[in-house]
């Protein structure tokens, strides 16, 4: 059985285990993610829009740290724990695997988790039992590289990684979420998630792959949903690691006003549809 690829949106900083209202939805449904995938995972390989670094760079510590990078929030924000130990040995097989791919690729040891990791994994995996480890977006944000970046993850699927994208797919305008844009944010999302949706579930995955790279170019009224593409970048890579499986949407919701999806790449196989 091969595990399934899943693009997410993490929501604002820790408002999803914070109780913010118009984040209910989806920690309700994070709760529930993985009875959607094909199996348990035996490791998680997460690709959050916030590391960028030069050259694709692969978390590899033991048991990595929290990484704190929100600001403004009550004090409990900052005592957050999420203990999943680390996975050095699969890290050191992606820089195999970015390496083979055409890469220069780097460890970090020290990188700890951030809030685009543990915090819908506290959500999704609370007993923190299964190993966890990050691989950075690149600062360049090229989108046709993230695409090949997944592409070199795929193996990692046979093995029963999942290869987790998050990031705020449909909308990440922080002038839009707090009132301070010249256009219907609402309208804009809705938009923009539908284009991203038409696309990521398209059967012809080359074209897909295509529209992803060129996105700036052909979705509607781009920049003003991604002024800056870091938080769009995730779905790029899980893309990428997806192959010639096809995505489809299981969850949509709204977050601060705005449409937001999730989206599950599954290997369907002869006597085994989508569930």
């Amino acid at each position: 059985m091969v595990q399934d690829v899943l693009v997410i949106p993490h929501g604002g900083g820790p408002m999803p285990i914070l109780g913010e209202p118009s984040h209910t939805a989806l920690a309700e449904w994070l709760k529930e993610a993985a009875s959607h995938l094909a199996m348990k995972p035996t490791a998680i390989i997460v690709v959050s829009a916030h590391w960028e670094e030069s050259v694709p760079t692969v978390q590899s510590g033991d048991h990595p740290e929290m990484l704190f990078d929100y600001y403004g929030f009550p004090d409990k924000a900052y005592e957050i724990k999420y203990p999943a130990p680390g996975a050095p040995v699969l890290a050191s097989r992606v820089t195999e695997l970015m390496g083979k791919a055409g890469f220069a690729p780097e460890a970090d040891r020290a990188r700890g988790f951030d809030h685009g990791v543990f915090i819908p994994l506290m959500l999704m995996f609370p007993a923190a039992d299964i190993p966890v480890f990050q691989l950075s977006m690149l600062a360049s944000l090229n989108a046709a590289e993230h695409v090949r970046m997944g592409q070199a993850l795929q193996p990692l699927r046979e093995e029963g990684v999942l290869i987790l994208g998050s990031g705020m797919q449909s909308f990440h305008n922080m002038g839009g979420f707090f009132g301070r844009s010249n256009f219907d944010v609402g309208k804009v999302s809705k938009d923009f998630d539908a284009w991203l949706t038409g696309v990521v579930t398209s059967k012809n995955t080359a074209w897909r792959d295509g529209q992803l790279a060129a996105w700036a170019k052909v979705a509607p009224q781009a920049r003003d949903a991604h002024p800056r593409e870091e938080h769009l970048l995730p779905a790029m890579v899980c893309a990428g690691a997806a192959g010639t499986d096809v995505g489809e949407v299981i969850f949509e919701t709204t977050l601060l006003g705005t449409s937001a999806s999730v989206y599950r790449f599954r290997r369907v196989t002869a006597g085994r549809g989508r569930r």
